[in-house]
C-alpha cells in the first residue's frame, strides 16, 4: 500500500512540475534557514552547562546608583569573598578570583643560555585558588587539583596555552618550568589541565595562585585594592554555590549587611551600592555585566532568528496549502473514482499526507544543499567557534527529521482533509463547487497572511536601516574621521613612576609629514570604557554632588577632536588635575545658564577654566552625561593622531601609519604595535543593531520571494481556471491590458489589505525598539508608503508575468473544446 501511495505521489509531482517546484523551493528555504538558525540558537543557549546543578550557581555582581545614574559592575570589592566565606550562611562554595589587570608580557626561558621566548599582551590570565576547580571542572593532565595553587608564585596552565609555551615537552615535563609575567612576576608551573570543550564564558588559560597577590616584594595588593571595601573592580570576581534550601533573597540580604558593616568609605547620601546574585545562565546574555571579557549574546536577536525561521516555514506551508486546495478541482474526479471503488476517507488522507511527506523529503535534500548559502546569509550571527556539519552532528539530523514530520503535518493535513471529503456523487455530476467559496476565502486569508508577514519585515527593515544610518552619521559633537588611536604600554619603573617614553613617542610622531596633529590622553571622546568620580559644587546655600564622567588629555586633545569651546580656555598641561573644562550638561546641573557665569567657580576644590559643547561619550543609546576634562597626564596612555588628508588618500595614510609603527618599535621594541580608526570603533557600538538590520534584510528578501512564488502559483492556477473566460472576453473585444487588470485586481486588493494590517503592527514594534536609543529618528509616514508601493509593485510584476501570458493566448485554443 505504501509503495502505491509513493508511486502516486511521484506521478503527481512530475505531472505538476511548476507547482512542485514552487512547493519544493519554498519548503527548502524554510527548512534550511531553520536548520542553521536552530544550530546558532542552540549554540548560544548551551553556554556554561557543564555543572550538574546550575540553578544553585551564581555570580555576585554590584549595582550602584550615583545621583540617579545606575551603574552595573560584574565585580565586587576584593575583600568580599573572604568575608562571605566567614560570615554568610547558606552558601556551600565560595570562589573568588581576580583577572590580571592588563594583558601582560609573558616570557619563557626554556634552557640556560637560550634566547627567552616572549609573547606580548597575553590574555586569559587570572589569580585563583584551588577552590576554583571545584566549581569550574577541568580534567587534570598533570599536577594535583587539591594542592596546585597552595603557595605564592605558582601557576596552572591550560593544555592549549602549555603547548604554546613548551611545544616540545610532554605534559609531565612541564611541571617545574618557569613563566615570567611583565619581567617582574616569576611563577612555577604546578599543573596542566585540559581545556573546556563545551561552550563556556570561562575562557581562562592561566591560573596564578591567588596568594601571589599578597606575596612580599611584588606590590600587587595596591593594584588590586586588596583591602579596600570602597573600590569595585570588574576584575575581582565572586562565584558562589548556594546550599540546596537557600534562597537568593536571603543571601543578598546578608551580603548587604556586609556592605553596611565594612564599607566605611561610602558615606555619600547621593549614592547607593547593592550586591546581587546573577544566575549562571544569565552571564552569557546580560550585557550589563561583563562575561569575563568575552562576548554576550542578545536574546532578542536569538528569538528574532527563531521567529524568522518560524515565519519562513509558515510562508512555505501556506504556499503548499494554497496550491493544494487550489488544485482540488483538478483531482476531484480521481477522488470520486477512488471513493466509488471503496477507498475510505482515512486512506485518502494517508495518501495525500504521503504526497506531502514526499515533497517535504525532496525539500529537505535541497535544503541541505542550501545550508552553505544560508550560512553566508547569517554569517554575522554565527559565532567564530561554531562549525556546521550536518552529517557529524546527530542532533541536527534528528531535528531535520522531526522538522520534516512537523512540516508535512502542517502543510499536508488540511489539504488532505479537504480533498478526502469530496462526495463521489457530487464529483461525478460536476457539483463540487458548493464549498468553493469557503476554500476561496481560506486561500485569500492565507495570501493576506503571507504578504502581511512580508510587509511587516519590509517596514521594520526600512525603519532599522534609517535609524542605523542616523546613528552612524549623526554629529556626535567631535571629529571622528581620519583619526587613529594607538595605546602605549602601561608601564611603571621600580620606584612606581609612570614610564615617560610615551612623551618621546608623541614628539616623534608629531614630526611625521602625514600627521596633522597628535595628542596624548585617556580614552577617545566616545568609548566603551569610562571613569567617573563624585564631585561637589558649593553654591553658598547647598552642596550639589554629582557623579561626573572624566576625560584626560593634553592641550591638543580638544583641538584635535574639534570640540567647541563655549567660554573660557583650555586646560594647561599638568601631571595632576588642577583645572577643569566642563561640558554644557554639567554646567546646567550646577544651575548656570550662561557658560561665562561658571568660569572660575570650583568643583571639589578645582577651578573651572572653560566650558565646552556637549558631545556623546558613549553610543547614542545613552544620553550625554556631565563631564569634566583635565590634563592629568598620569592617566594618559593613548595617542590620538589625526591623519593629514593626502592626495593619495588611503595609500597616503598607509605610509603614515607605517611611519608611526616604525617610531613605536624604536621606542618599545618588545611590544606589539596596534592601532584602530576611531570611526570604526564607534561603528562597533552598534554591531547588534547592524546584525538586526542584516537579519531583517535577508528575512524580508526570503519572505517576499516565498510569497511571490505562492502568488505566482495561484495566478497560474487562476488563469488556467479562467482560460475560457479570457477567450470569450478577447473575442468580445477586450484588450490585453484590460484582461491583465481583471485578473490582477483581486490579488492586488489582498496585498493592500495585508499592508493596512501590517502598518500598525510594524509601527508598534519599531517604536518599541527605538526606545532603546536616547537619540533616535521619528517614524515618518513615507516609510510605510514606500513599503506598500514596493510590495504592490513586486506583486504586480509577479502577476503580470503570468497574466500577460494568459491574456496574450489565442482565444481559439481556449474555446475550441466548446
Amino acid at each position: 500500500m505504501l509503495k502505491t501511495y509513493l508511486t502516486i505521489a511521484y506521478r503527481n509531482f512530475i505531472r505538476n512540475k511548476v507547482f512542485s517546484l514552487i512547493n519544493v523551493l519554498g519548503l527548502a528555504i524554510g527548512i534550511s534557514a531553520s536548520l542553521v538558525i536552530v544550530l546558532i540558537v542552540r549554540h548560544e543557549f548551551n553556554f556554561d552547562k557543564f555543572e550538574k546543578d546550575p540553578p544553585h550557581l551564581y555570580r555576585v555582581v554590584t549595582d550602584m546608583v550615583f545621583f540617579g545614574s545606575p551603574i552595573h559592575n560584574s565585580g565586587v570589592p576584593a575583600p568580599l569573598p573572604d568575608a562571605v566565606r566567614k560570615e554568610v550562611s547558606g552558601i556551600d562554595e565560595v570562589i573568588g578570583f581576580h583577572r590580571y589587570n592588563v594583558d601582560p608580557k609573558v616570557t619563557i626561558t626554556k634552557k640556560s643560555g637560550e634566547t627567552p621566548f616572549t609573547i606580548n599582551h597575553q590574555k586569559g590570565i587570572i589569580f585563583a585558588d584551588n577552590n576554583y576547580f571545584r566549581l569550574i571542572p577541568h580534567s587534570w593532565l598533570a599536577g594535583s587539583e587539591k594542592r596546585a595553587l597552595d603557595e605564592p608564585r605558582q601557576v596552572v596552565l591550560a593544555a592549549s596555552r602549555a603547548k604554546i609555551y613548551f611545544p616540545s615537552l610532554p605534559v609531565s615535563a612541564m611541571i617545574g618550568k618557569q613563566v615570567i609575567y611583565d619581567d617582574s612576576l616569576t611563577a612555577i608551573v604546578t599543573g596542566v589541565i585540559a581545556d573546556i570543550q563545551d561552550n563556556t564564558d570561562f575562557i581562562f588559560k592561566e591560573f596564578i595562585s591567588q596568594s601571589t597577590i599578597t606575596a612580599p616584594g611584588l606590590q600587587l595588593k595596591r593594584n588590586y585594592a586588596w583591602d579596600r571595601w570602597g573600590s569595585v573592580n570588574g576584575g575581582s570576581q565572586l562565584l558562589v554555590r548556594l546550599a540546596p534550601n537557600a534562597q537568593p533573597a536571603q543571601i543578598e540580604s546578608q551580603l548587604q549587611s556586609l556592605e553596611k558593616k565594612y564599607d566605611k568609605e561610602n558615606n555619600n547620601p547621593g549614592s547607593t551600592r547593592n550586591f546581587r546574585l546573577q544566575p549562571f545562565d544569565d552571564i552569557h546574555f546580560n550585557a550589563d555585566y561583563d562575561p569575563f571579557g568575552g562576548n554576550t549574546a542578545h536574546k532578542p536577536v536569538l528569538y528574532g532568528l527563531l521567529a524568522v525561521a518560524a515565519f519562513l516555514l509558515s510562508l512555505a506551508c501556506i504556499n503548499y496549502v494554497n496550491l493544494s486546495t487550489a488544485q482540488s478541482t483538478e483531482r476531484a474526479k480521481e477522488i470520486g473514482v477512488r471513493k466509488t471503488l471503496g477507498s475510505s476517507g482515512k486512506q485518502l488522507i494517508f495518501q495525500f499526507m504521503t504526497e506531502t511527506f514526499f515533497v517535504t523529503c525532496i525539500s529537505l535534500l535541497v535544503s541541505i544543499l542550501l545550508v552553505p548559502v544560508i550560512l553566508k546569509i547569517f554569517a554575522d550571527f554565527i559565532p567564530a567557534d561554531l562549525h556546521v556539519n550536518i552529517f557529524h552532528q546527530p542532533y541536527l539530523l534528528i531535528f531535520a527529521f522531526l522538522l520534516t514530520i512537523v512540516v508535512s503535518l502542517l502543510a499536508g493535513f488540511y489539504p488532505a482533509l479537504v480533498l478526502s471529503r469530496f462526495k463521489p456523487v457530487s464529483v461525478l455530476k460536476n457539483q463540487i463547487y458548493s464549498s468553493g467559496s469557503r476554500r476561496a476565502l481560506l486561500r485569500k486569508s492565507l495570501t493576506v497572511s503571507q504578504f502581511l508577514i512580508a510587509q511587516i519585515f519590509t517596514m521594520c527593515t526600512l525603519v532599522a536601516v534609517k535609524q542605523i544610518h542616523f546613528i552612524l552619521t549623526k554629529d556626535m559633537g567631535f571629529q571622528k574621521e581620519a583619526i587613529i588611536n594607538v595605546e602605549t604600554p602601561f608601564l611603571f619603573n621600580r620606584s612606581g613612576q609612570a614610564d615617560a617614553r610615551r612623551f618621546v613617542l608623541l614628539n616623534e610622531i608629531k614630526q611625521l609629514p602625514g600627521v596633522q596633529i597628535a595628542s596624548l590622553g585617556g580614552d577617545a571622546p566616545a568609548s566603551d570604557g569610562w571613569s567617573s568620580n563624585d564631585m561637589t559644587f558649593k553654591d553658598g546655600k547647598k552642596n550639589i554632588e554629582t557623579d561626573v564622567r572624566q576625560k584626560y588629555g593634553d592641550t591638543n586633545y580638544l583641538k584635535l577632536y574639534h570640540i567647541k569651546m563655549l567660554a573660557g580656555r583650555a586646560v594647561k598641561q599638568s601631571d595632576t588635575a588642577n583645572e577643569y573644562v566642563i561640558n554644557e550638561t554639567y554646567m546646567h546641573i550646577l544651575g548656570f545658564q550662561k557658560p561665562t557665569d561658571v568660569i572660575n567657580k570650583e568643583i571639589s576644590n578645582i577651578r573651572i577654566v572653560g566650558v565646552m559643547a556637549d558631545f556623546n561619550q558613549e553610543s547614542l543609546h545613552a544620553p550625554v552625561k556631565p563631564l569634566a576634562f583635565s590634563s592629568e597626564m598620569g592617566n594618559s596612555w593613548m595617542l590620538h593622531i589625526a591623519l593629514r588628508p593626502g592626495v593619495a588618500g588611503a595609500e597616503s595614510w598607509k605610509t603614515t601609519i607605517t611611519g608611526i609603527e616604525k617610531q613605536f618599535k624604536e621606542i618599545y621594541p618588545k611590544d606589539d604595535f596596534t592601532y584602530s580608526f576611531l570611526d570604526e570603533n564607534i561603528a562597533r557600538f552598534y554591531q547588534s543593531e547592524q546584525n538586526l538590520s542584516q537579519l531583517l534584510k535577508w528575512a524580508t528578501g526570503l519572505a517576499i520571494f516565498i510569497s511571490c512564488m505562492g502568488l505566482l502559483g495561484l495566478t497560474i492556477y487562476t488563469s488556467n481556471q479562467r482560460r475560457k473566460e479570457i477567450g470569450v472576453r478577447k473575442v468580445l473585444g477586450a484588450s490585453i491590458s484590460q484582461i491583465v487588470a481583471i485578473l490582477s485586481k483581486d490579488f492586488v486588493q489582498l496585498v493592500l489589505l495585508a499592508s493596512l494590517i501590517a502598518i500598525p503592527l510594524a509601527w508598534w514594534s519599531m517604536n518599541k525598539w527605538l526606545q532603546n536609543f536616547a537619540f533616535k529618528i521619528t517614524i515618518s509616514w513615507w516609510v510605510f508608503a514606500i513599503s506598500v508601493l514596493f510590495m504592490v509593485f513586486v506583486a504586480l510584476m509577479t502577476l503580470i508575468i503570468q497574466t500577460f501570458r494568459a491574456a496574450s493566448a489565442n482565444p481559439v485554443d481556449s474555446l475550441r473544446t466548446e
